[in-house]
């Protein structure tokens, strides 16, 4: 009897080794702008409102390159740290959903 446990014991242990989270391949992320009629322009051109709202929603936050329309709508791309992202602004600091 003490042969039988033993043995379902390690043909269940044998079992939950195939049972383990196997890591997902990461998926490449595509960004697609659909916003169109903006312009480059310097980072000395954004308005400061717009930097101070920048700091203050995302502290240590970089300007890598900005852009404007002609609403006077403000594209921002920063880093903080190893991440990215592009952001919306208007010309008050006002962030916008796009």
């Amino acid at each position: 009897m003490k042969k039988l446990i033993l043995s379902a014991a390690i043909v269940l242990g044998s079992l939950s080794i195939y049972a383990s989270n196997l890591p997902t391949p990461e998926q490449a992320k595509i960004t697609v702008s659909i916003q169109t009629g903006y312009t480059e322009v310097s980072a000395d051109a954004v308005p400061a409102a717009v930097k101070t709202a920048l700091q203050t929603a995302y502290p240590g936050a970089k300007l890598d390159k900005a852009f404007v329309n002609e609403k006077k709508e403000y594209k921002l791309e920063i880093s903080v740290g190893d991440q990215k992202a592009t952001v919306f602004s208007d010309v008050n600091g006002n962030w916008l959903k796009i």
